[in-house]
């Protein structure tokens, strides 16, 4: 594999931005932006992933009996962490497979779950809970004790979060999980957070501070705005994109604090430096999206109002843009809300974007249909395009470790999940 790496000598494109550079210059300004063009043709890779263990089973032991399984991470010792969303706990597995440990509990006080919603794992072992009822973070020792709480603030959104290796902070992305504000007396409105940022939070006080990790694209709706508060009451809102195909925001953390991310239409995963946030480098594949015809909506419509009637009862479907739909079978304002719908004018190239341990970025794309999933990338950060994987031939990891560990969340015969841990090979880690 080293070889072909060394075969494949990808298009590079000085960019200069604004004027030449100066002492004075801000992050970005003067700085040059290099977009490197990989190739069009794919080179096919074959998902020799060896099987290490898999936890989770209905009949086992109690430990491996998982609600929902609503993440997972390794450590540096190769420990694989559980997330279990309904059971409000973690679950602590060693590189072979075995029980470690278990820690967290459903109640009200420190370090018990109101309303857990995402967990990261640190390299060092610790792990860290956004728990929006007590709109704090938990921060668990690598022994599972409660170290301490951190307060997310009068507004708090919980994105999907990952941690900066070897790094103090967290990285959040885009993915809301949940957002809740708190008023104050005498307040009538409240500037509302851009839901589409990368935001890097520092965890070494009371309170959590936030700062712009990265500068991203988003459309005119995803920005601040203010609007009336409820009477001074808590509540949580959720917010979805507005429109069809609207290019989701999907970003990674590499090695020493870079950010890999996508957020347009396009193929172009850009780069990110842990100083200032500017966007050093572009890796694009010259692939066209698809416009969106009259066509095209009338099929994308076409397919909403058919999950409305395929729904069973109780039941969320996720369709293409992020809309997120939930009910009993559906009704005449869903209807109506899928027939008027307004649509983005492309159809997104990439569906979604992990960074390995090692730093290689995995780009799934989107497959032979507008709302489907296509071949995988996998993409050196240095701009050396490594191979794709076929469609449907491996899904994407949803943790990476060392040693070539990842971690896939599955579900077995009996439709009980699962987590497959297996080892990657070093060039796709």
């Amino acid at each position: 594999m080293t070889d072909m790496l060394a075969r494949v000598k990808p298009t590079r494109i000085a960019v200069t931005l604004l004027a030449a550079l100066a002492a004075s210059a801000t992050p970005g300004e003067g700085l040059a932006q290099e977009v490197i063009e990989l190739p069009t043709e794919d080179r096919w890779l074959e998902p020799d992933f060896e099987e290490v263990y898999r936890v989770g089973a209905a009949l086992g032991e109690a430990w491996q009996e998982f609600g929902t399984v609503g993440r997972v991470g390794f450590d540096e010792a190769g420990n694989l962490h559980v997330f279990d969303r309904l059971a409000a706990r973690v679950v602590v597995v060693n590189p072979e497979g075995e029980f470690v440990r278990e820690f967290g509990r459903r109640g009200e006080g420190p370090g018990e779950f109101q309303s857990a919603l995402d967990m990261v794992v640190m390299r060092d072992g610790r792990v860290v809970v956004a728990d929006m009822g007590h709109r704090a973070y938990h921060i668990f020792a690598p022994t599972g004790d409660l170290e301490r709480m951190v307060r997310m603030g009068r507004v708090a959104m919980v994105r999907q979060m990952d941690a900066e290796a070897g790094g103090e902070s967290l990285i959040r992305g885009a993915r809301v999980l949940g957002f809740a504000y708190q008023a104050v007396p005498g307040e009538t409105t409240m500037a509302f957070p851009d839901p589409r940022t990368i935001e890097r939070i520092f965890l070494s006080e009371g309170e959590a501070a936030v700062e712009t990790a990265a500068e991203v694209w988003g459309p005119a709706w995803t920005r601040p705005t203010e609007r009336p508060l409820g009477r001074g009451r808590q509540r949580i809102v959720s917010r979805g994109p507005r429109r069809g195909f609207e290019p989701e925001l999907f970003a990674g953390v590499l090695p020493g604090g870079r950010i890999a991310f996508s957020d347009s239409s396009a193929y172009a995963v850009k780069i990110a430096e842990r100083d200032g946030g500017w966007v050093s480098t572009i890796l694009i594949r010259p692939f066209s999206p698809e416009p969106v015809t009259e066509r095209v909506m009338r099929a994308e419509k076409d397919r909403r109002l058919r999950n409305i009637e395929d729904r069973s009862e109780g039941s969320v479907s996720r369709s293409a843009g992020g809309l997120v739909v939930s009910g009993t079978g559906g009704g005449a304002r869903e209807r109506e809300q899928i027939e008027t719908l307004e649509f983005a004018e492309e159809v997104p190239l990439v569906r979604d974007l992990r960074t390995s341990w090692n730093g290689r970025i995995w780009v799934l794309r989107r497959g032979d249909e507008p709302v489907s999933d296509g071949p995988i990338d996998i993409l050196a950060a240095d701009g050396r395009y490594v191979g794709s994987y076929r469609t449907g031939a491996t899904p994407l990891p949803d943790a990476f470790g060392p040693e070539g560990l990842a971690a896939f969340i599955d579900r077995d015969e009996l439709d009980v999940q699962t987590v497959v841990v297996k080892r990657l090979p070093p060039d796709v880690n």
